[in-house]
């Protein structure tokens, strides 16, 4: 998988379904609407959503994290460093 970063939305999901994993999807349903105030039909979107991506599997009502969270967070980490580097080298040359 190339593109490992999470919207803030999505990650917040997906550090439930590290926490939970695996976990049956109406347990995960149950968990996002009294963590993050979800409804069903909203968590059930950003299963298939994030399952697409391949950031997780939902197999027989069984949700399981396939990336690690550690990689989802170093690779926000190195998309920063490199934004923040860009913008720094941006303003730097002109000057």
């Amino acid at each position: 998988m190339e593109d490992l970063r999470l919207c803030d939305s999505e990650y917040r999901f997906m550090c439930l379904v590290w926490e939970m994993t695996p976990v049956r999807s109406g347990d995960l349903v149950k968990a996002a609407y009294e963590r993050l105030a979800w409804k069903k039909s909203t968590t059930y979107t950003v299963i298939k959503k994030l399952a697409g991506r391949g950031f997780l599997r939902n197999e027989d009502a069984i949700v399981t994290a396939l990336v690690p969270k550690e990689e989802c967070q170093a690779a926000e980490q190195d998309y920063f460093m490199e934004s923040t580097i860009q913008a720094s080298l941006q303003k730097f040359v002109p000057a």
